[in-house]
């Protein structure tokens, strides 16, 4: 390429040297008849060889060059991770933290509280949520809204904490089992971390997934093996650098850690104190979501309850209303809910489980279940009873044809959304395995 280059140009010189000479003598000598066409035969040629050369001169564009496996990875969040990357709002060294409002916000609200840009914390910042942190002993369901910002939850926590919001007494113990590591009745510090890191791993093959904390395939079970052990403290040991900042080798004292170990991380954690702190935390939150509709008043309308049942569902806009306007229909006389009833069918539905199990043993047949055996299965598994007008509401919503009877699997299907709120995972379609589907529903349809 150098050589060519270095050739059109002495040859564009030559030309244009003997040009100006031919010119030159012009004005001397007079021109033969076949001058001009020489001339203009010169002066092309060296007009096309210049344009070439510029075209050849001009820059190559490369196509991008791929990068290596890595960088090519695409990471693929899961709901939970989008979630708390979204409402988190403070960061230090580079993770992020939720505050207590974050918490409660991810929990009852669609979007996160409009800012500029998340709050970068400083060591003073840290020292100051310590001073704000109060004692197990002072603790209470308006902990998280009386903290408000003065406070950081890791996303390890936050997982922790969602579990806790849907799960029954009955698995609090099996929670508490599982971090007392070492049998003696008392959670330390260290086993808190310990076992907090091998709950809530990022996606390792070791991670024991959440859920499994109150499942009752751990019932009995207390604490780790030797070898489970080991895999979390080098979990723990490990620098995790996921780019969206979830995680990291640092361990800063969250306001949890602070909670329930005080200011220097010396004291212990005995069962009724973590039992205290998880029914505190569901009644907060519970309160939070009442309060969103009650406006200050002792009752929320039959149609609100309804909406708080609904609003984590999929239902399209039609299904949505059509529960709606069936309840309208049939609840002439509108008493409204208390805070109490709707405490009560919400330790319900963290039973739903149990609940299902009852039902599949009362109707063998699947047949739909009457208000007396609702309210008996209700009572078996919680050990409470609801009331006949919040029985009567329920009905109202889920009676399909107004016959008095529910469908079970239906109630079951959207309670498990709504105790869910709105993580849970469902298969999708895409592609050719959609269009198939789409098909075979259309051959179906009547015409």
């Amino acid at each position: 390429m150098a050589t060519a280059n270095k050739f059109f140009r002495r040859y564009l010189n030559k030309c244009y040297s003997n040009t100006l000479r031919q010119f030159s003598k012009s004005s001397v000598q007079s021109l033969n008849k076949n001058y001009p066409v020489t001339v203009i035969c010169i002066l092309g040629g060296s007009v096309a060889l210049y344009t070439a050369y510029k075209i050849r001169s001009i820059q190559k564009v490369h196509a991008a060059q791929p990068k290596n496996d890595e960088d090519l990875k695409v990471v693929k969040l899961t709901s939970r991770e989008k979630r708390f990357i979204r409402f988190a709002s403070v960061e230090y060294d580079g993770q992020l933290y939720m505050t207590p409002q974050d918490f409660l916000e991810s929990v009852v609200e669609a979007e996160p509280r409009p800012r500029m840009k998340r709050k970068v914390l400083t060591l003073n910042d840290l020292q100051k949520i310590k001073e704000a942190t109060p004692p197990l002993s002072q603790g209470s369901p308006r902990l998280f809204r009386s903290l408000r910002d003065d406070g950081i939850i890791s996303y390890t926590e936050y997982l922790f904490l969602l579990s806790v919001l849907t799960k029954p007494q009955s698995g609090f113990r099996i929670a508490f089992n599982m971090f007392d590591t070492d049998g003696n009745e008392r959670v330390d510090k260290n086993e808190f971390l310990v076992i907090r890191k091998l709950l809530a791993g990022k996606k390792t093959e070791d991670a024991i997934p959440m859920e499994k904390i109150f499942s009752h395939a751990w019932k009995g079970k207390r604490g780790l093996s030797s070898e489970d052990a080991e895999k979390a403290l080098s979990l723990q040991e490990q620098y995790v650098d996921d780019e969206q900042g979830l995680q990291r080798k640092h361990v800063v004292d969250t306001t949890l850690i602070i909670h329930f170990f005080g200011p220097k991380g010396k004291s212990d954690l005995n069962f009724e104190s973590f039992k205290k702190f998880m029914l505190h935390l569901q009644t907060e939150v519970l309160e939070l979501e009442f309060n969103e509709f009650s406006k200050g008043l002792p009752t929320i309308s039959e149609v609100d309850f309804a909406k708080i049942l609904l609003r984590y569902t999929y239902l399209d806009t039609d299904q949505y209303d059509m529960y709606l306007d069936r309840l309208l229909d049939r609840i002439k006389d509108s008493k409204g809910i208390t805070f109490e009833e709707f405490h009560v069918f919400c330790q319900f539905l963290n039973n739903l489980e149990d609940f299902s199990i009852a039902m599949r043993m009362y109707t063998l047949a699947d047949h739909p279940i009457s208000k007396d055996e609702f309210h008996r299965a209700v009572k078996i598994c919680t050990g409470t009873s609801l009331s006949p007008h919040l029985v009567h509401t329920v009905f109202a919503i889920f009676d399909e044809d107004g016959d008095g009877l529910l469908s079970y699997r239906e109630f079951i299907a959207i309670m498990k959304d709504r105790l869910h709120r709105g993580f849970k995972s469902y298969a999708k379609n895409e592609g050719w395995e959609a269009f198939k589907t789409c098909i075979k529903q259309e051959m179906k349809a009547p015409t």
